[in-house]
């Protein structure tokens, strides 16, 4: 079988007879068996994705096929699909099996898409490398001596090397848009409340955003539509109407393009990226559009701002993980308290436990003002700072990344290092806006460069008709 790069492609060979479901999942089943040492996928839910594809390719056959008919998805090992295990990538989940299905992903099986299986990740979404995972690291597979980014790396490597036509991953600083860098694909992370947060295995809960990976932007913006939207399960979900986003991806008008002089200049930011993001922004003046430098006092301190509140929300979220009721139980334990302690201890992973730990301390009655509210009132400040650079400019473009995607073990003993790796996503993060991440060239490694344009809140439709431009122009 042929490799599909977009969903139109899969749309137009089963409109043509040329293949069925049941084909396009067997031929995705063979590549990650062929490709199995990326480690990209924890589990393969072949029977059940195969009996998907039986009943869709039978309603195809009566005209009653949804939306996704033929899409095949793979999901992070965040989110929660009934009778499937969801553990994480964490060892203290090991075995937990989910009794309901994320919002999200009802959604698109409402759609008829056929969802394949889990993919790996840094644990509990804690990680820039997908390092952290207790599964093991995935590979990328440009160069397996290299990391995928994370924490969403599986996600990003199944759409890389074709295991699936396109996944979910979960964005809390820059998980999504990082390894979609990393690996030379698309990566969207959405308004925070665009989609529903039902069914996530929480990390940070006023940042975590169910992101997605594809290799088009259509296709991207396809998902979104279909995802997105209030539900009555999450209370944070928004109301706003939801816009048919595949639809609307042509872009006419010229644009107001601000660019952050402190991303260009940053003495971390990889020469070639730099070079590659210069490129984008002559290109976009030379084709009429107003490109203009801009200043952001605040940018040296979104990325402390970010570590201090998402650990702090990491340390209350992960407090339920106590051997209790699901998952890990120490086998060492003599009493109560020793079987908290040394389950805890055990079951999470080193960079789990520094984020427990570091949010612990935020949060104490001695430090919370000084870290906790400060850092409260400093998100603020930046929110307020990007929606009104937003509102005078249509797009913010930065490097996705300040570098290209680094090698097996080059931070691994240096956790600060590791953080600077989010130092360009975090800003949409914290402020809440949505980001997407597009293939911009490669490096002279080979390695590619990710471009990042962020636009104002529940903007979307124009975010993904101007990435749709970019990418023609950028091809």
């Amino acid at each position: 079988m042929e490799r599909f790069i977009s969903f139109d492609e899969i749309k137009k060979s089963l409109g043509k007879k040329e293949t069925d479901c049941r084909a396009i999942v067997n031929h995705y089943l063979q590549n990650i068996k062929t490709k199995a040492h990326l480690n990209a996928f924890v589990e393969v839910y072949e029977h059940s994705a195969l009996e998907q594809a039986n009943k869709i390719d039978q309603k195809i056959s009566e005209g009653k096929a949804g939306k996704l008919a033929g899409m095949v998805i793979g999901i992070k090992d965040v989110l929660c699909y009934a009778g499937h295990e969801s553990n994480a990538s964490s060892k203290i989940l090991k075995g937990f099996e989910s009794q309901f299905t994320t919002t999200a992903i009802q959604r698109l099986i409402d759609e008829d898409a056929i969802i394949l299986g889990r993919l790996n990740c840094d644990e509990f979404g804690m990680g820039s490398s997908n390092e952290n995972s207790a599964h093991g690291k995935v590979l990328n597979a440009l160069d397996e001596n290299r990391v995928p980014g994370g924490s969403s790396g599986g996600s990003a490597v199944a759409v890389q090397a074709n295991l699936c036509t396109a996944s979910l991953g979960t964005d809390t600083g820059g998980s999504v848009r990082q390894p979609a860098a990393f690996t030379g694909i698309i990566g969207m992370k959405p308004t925070y409340s665009r989609i529903s947060r039902w069914g996530l295995i929480a990390y940070a809960s006023s940042f975590d955003t169910i992101g997605i990976f594809t290799k088009t932007v259509k296709d991207n913006a396809l998902l979104l539509e279909i995802m997105a939207g209030h539900d009555e399960y999450d209370s944070t979900s928004s109301r706003k109407p939801v816009l048919p986003y595949s639809q609307l991806l042509h872009f006419e008008k010229k644009a107001k393009v601000a660019y952050l002089k402190e991303s260009i200049e940053s003495p971390a930011l990889q020469k070639e990226i730099k070079e590659n993001t210069l490129a984008v922004l002559e290109k976009l003046k030379s084709e009429g559009h107003e490109v203009q430098e801009v200043e952001f006092p605040l940018l040296e301190y979104i990325l402390p701002t970010y570590y201090i509140l998402t650990t702090a929300e990491a340390s209350s979220n992960l407090s339920r993980f106590d051997g209790v009721k699901y998952g890990y139980r120490t086998p060492n334990a003599h009493n109560l308290e020793s079987m908290y302690k040394l389950t805890r201890s055990e079951g999470f992973g080193e960079e789990v436990k520094r984020r427990i730990m570091l949010g612990t301390f935020v949060l104490s009655a001695s430090y919370y003002d000084a870290y906790f509210t400060k850092a409260q009132k400093v998100r603020r400040l930046i929110k307020d700072y990007t929606e009104n650079l937003l509102n005078d400019f249509d797009y913010i473009i930065m490097p996705t990344t300040p570098s290209t995607a680094f090698k097996f073990g080059e931070h691994s003993d240096d956790p600060v290092a590791m953080y600077l790796e989010d130092l360009f996503t975090v800003q949409a993060s914290v402020s809440g806006v949505p980001s997407i991440s597009l293939p911009n060239g490669k490096d002279a490694s080979g390695m590619p460069i990710g471009l990042q344009v962020i636009s104002n809140s529940f903007k979307e439709a124009e975010l993904f008709a101007f990435s749709n431009y970019l990418s023609e122009l950028t091809s």
